[in-house]
């Protein structure tokens, strides 16, 4: 229990669960963020939103509902990912939100926008990309001991949610 090795490895699932809490909480302000600020402008959707051209079975829906949907969508799931509740799930509505994103604002470049934020051509998906990477890093990885995923596994008994680190191999 004292060994040099055992410190070694809490200290290494601790850094493991403090970087998974410090990308919740990093994906989680950024859409909160763009969340609110869809909601506090109301249900009627913006002019440029209305212009948008969006994908199967979102152009049914209409701008207005699209507009409401995505900043609820981007609200509660970021705040899901600052609790670390049903983090996988959220992470994956985000991807869809993201997606959706990329589709009809952010591909004004094609494929060539890959690399580019905002050009006087038009919106590359560069954020967005870097977004989705990291979503996908939490719905592959969980995410973590510091969350109340976590906390609710252990509360049923279910053991860790993070299997603790190996010994290493002599």
């Amino acid at each position: 229990m004292n060994s040099p090795n055992f410190w070694s490895m809490q200290a290494r699932d601790r850094l493991a669960a403090s970087g998974s809490l410090l990308l919740r909480l990093w994906v989680g302000q950024e859409f909160l963020s763009a969340g609110l600020i869809k909601l506090q402008g109301g249900v009627v959707a913006p002019a440029w939103f209305v212009a948008l051209d969006f994908p199967f079975p979102h152009h049914w829906l209409g701008p207005d509902v699209n507009w409401f949907l995505a900043g609820m969508g981007e609200t509660v799931f970021a705040i899901a990912l600052f609790l670390g509740l049903g983090s996988r799930l959220a992470a994956l509505g985000l991807l869809y939100v993201t997606f959706i994103a990329v589709w009809t604002v952010h591909f004004d470049l094609g494929w060539h926008g890959w690399n580019q934020i905002e050009t006087e051509q038009g919106l590359g998906f560069k954020l967005p990309l870097m977004l989705a990477v990291m979503l996908l890093a939490i719905l592959a990885q969980g995410p973590g001991r510091y969350s109340l995923d976590a906390w609710l596994c252990r509360l049923r008994g279910m053991g860790k949610a993070i299997p603790p680190a190996r010994e290493p191999v002599a």
